[in-house]
Order: structure tokens, then C-alpha cells, then sequence
């Protein structure tokens, strides 16, 4: 995963890997833990809990056609956000 700074509703991620192929990209945030958990949210994208509940890592399925069509993606994290183009652009390379 490359290095870098993606906020998503007030969570940092400091890791990104996006696969082309299976437009899937994946940010991760903290040291690379083991999840303890995991969820899908309602918009299909998986969510990946450490050992005390805390999110680190999300899995976004479809990642360039959502933001393609609609121009952000909507994560519920446990609230609904929108995250823009501007936000995942430096990990959609």
C-alpha cells in the first residue's frame, strides 16, 4: 500500500492500494492489524474494525464508476458520508 493522507469523516487513512482491473480500492489506516471484525455497509463496501471497535480499513467496491457516475461515494461509517473525487484522487493512480 502507498503512503499517503486520505480523510474520510474525520478518519485519517495513511494506506492505499487501488486495483484497476477490479476497481477496488482499499485504505487502510494505523499499523497494519489483523481485523478483528468486519461489516459490509448498506452500499456494498466492506468496513474493517481493529481490537477496540476502532475502523481501519475500508474496502471500496466500484470505486472510479461510482465516482464516475455520481461524482463522490456515499460510505456509511457508522453515519452516511460523501466522499469526493478530490478526496481519493491521490490513491485512484
Amino acid at each position: 500500500m502507498d503512503q499517503l493522507n486520505i480523510e474520510i469523516n474525520g478518519l485519517v487513512f495513511d494506506r492505499a492500494d487501488y486495483d484497476a482491473d477490479g476497481d477496488v480500492l482499499y485504505l487502510g489506516r494505523g499499523e497494519n492489524l489483523a481485523a478483528s471484525d468486519a461489516a459490509l455497509t448498506p452500499e456494498g463496501h466492506g468496513i474493517r474494525y481493529g481490537p477496540g471497535g476502532e475502523v481501519i480499513g475500508v474496502t471500496i467496491i466500484n470505486a472510479r464508476l461510482i465516482l464516475d457516475r455520481d461524482g463522490h461515494i456515499t460510505i456509511t461509517l457508522p453515519h452516511e458520508v460523501r466522499v469526493g473525487e478530490d478526496a481519493l484522487a491521490p490513491a485512484l493512480t
